[in-house]
């Protein structure tokens, strides 16, 4: 998978199929002007579609008003374009979650943005991936996670997050911070995390799991600085490094290194936002030998503006290999940022497509 069929509007013919397609990926890379009216407009414009033989292309609005044209009054092609327009109101939306006490209601994000509720519905989905209730639930769980951390009780974690009352916290918290809230707060007390670490091409992988599943695969070259890492995120449960049970569980993951092409059986203990297990659980999709750009993972999803934040949830992922982040790479092709370096990102990718 990759961007090389993606349309680069270099030529006439790609930009008028553009035209005829109101594509708005092509908009700010040129406008079209239209003789018979004398305006200018954006490739993604919802007026009437003109005669090719009509249409002339500009490298930009002045070119365009250079011409003797002058902008259409529907698409506005010297202000914000209508996808911008609806990814800022979709912005002050997620900033009025983040902000309120309690989760707003879906009506009111929606007037305060000045949408209708199906309309804003829609496009909060399209641009960030996730439903706002999920959003919300995603922003207040974050919020009693950081509470629990820094010492609050479960009971005044879940009212400083805004859950508004306990049983719609306690219905989310085992997948949310993948243990009980009283043994998360206390640093994963009365838990067990066992651990052992094993040596691989790669260099040293430790591998850690809850009673849930894999919570850490980590690749490293010091072993001591992969253990304290597990024992920062779990500083107060028992952490368990010596079961000889739970050998099988490096050995898959070595040979999940080994051999990319082998399925991966054990389960995941996956912790994130809403947004990052929509952008992990995308990755686990990913075959090996094949990649994708972060753009591509982020139209994937259905959030085809939140490139960004698709490359932060790669960084965020601590389960190296069973969710492939080293498969993602620049739109360009170029291989960079992976939390295990760049050069292990490299190997993986050729003994991939080696053994493809």
């Amino acid at each position: 998978m990759s961007e090389a069929a993606n349309p680069t509007f270099d030529s006439d013919e790609e930009r008028w199929t553009a035209v005829q397609a109101r594509d708005g990926r092509a908009d700010g890379t040129f406008f079209y002007s239209v003789r018979t009216t004398g305006v200018f407009c954006r490739p993604s414009c919802a007026s009437r579609a003109p005669l090719r033989k009509n249409v002339a292309f500009h490298a930009d609005v002045e070119s365009a008003r250079t011409a003797g044209f002058r902008p259409c009054k529907r698409c506005t092609p010297e202000g914000p374009s209508r996808e911008e327009q609806r990814s800022a109101a979709i912005a002050d939306a997620c900033r009025h979650i983040e902000t309120s006490e309690e989760i707003p209601l879906l009506d009111d994000l929606a007037a305060a943005v000045g949408l209708s509720r199906f309309h804003f519905h829609r496009q909060f989905k399209k641009i960030t991936g996730v439903t706002p209730r999920a959003y919300s639930a995603s922003v207040r769980s974050e919020a009693a996670r950081r509470e629990l951390q820094n010492g609050a009780s479960v009971t005044e974690a879940i009212y400083a997050s805004g859950f508004g009352t306990s049983s719609r916290f306690y219905e989310t918290a085992p997948t949310r911070l993948g243990m009980r809230p009283g043994a998360y707060r206390a640093g994963g007390k009365g838990e067990e995390v066992r651990f052992a670490i094993g040596e691989c091409s790669l260099g040293h992988v430790l591998v850690a799991a809850t009673s849930v599943g894999i919570c850490a695969i980590l690749l490293g070259d010091e072993p001591d600085a992969l253990v304290r890492e597990v024992q920062d995120r779990f500083s107060n449960a028992e952490l368990i490094g010596d079961d000889p049970d739970f050998d099988h569980y490096v050995s898959v993951a070595v040979g999940a290194v080994e051999r990319p092409h082998d399925p991966f059986p054990l389960p995941l203990d996956v912790r994130g936002t809403a947004f990052q297990e929509k952008v992990w659980n995308a990755l686990r999709t990913l075959r090996p030998g094949t990649t994708a750009s972060y753009k591509e993972i982020a139209e994937r999803i259905g959030a085809p503006s939140a490139t960004r934040a698709v490359a932060q949830a790669c960084g965020s992922n601590r389960i190296a290999i069973a969710i492939p982040c080293h498969r993602v790479v620049r739109t360009n092709g170029e291989v960079s940022g992976y939390r295990w370096g760049v050069e292990r990102k490299h190997a993986l990718l050729k003994r991939e497509a080696r053994h493809g």
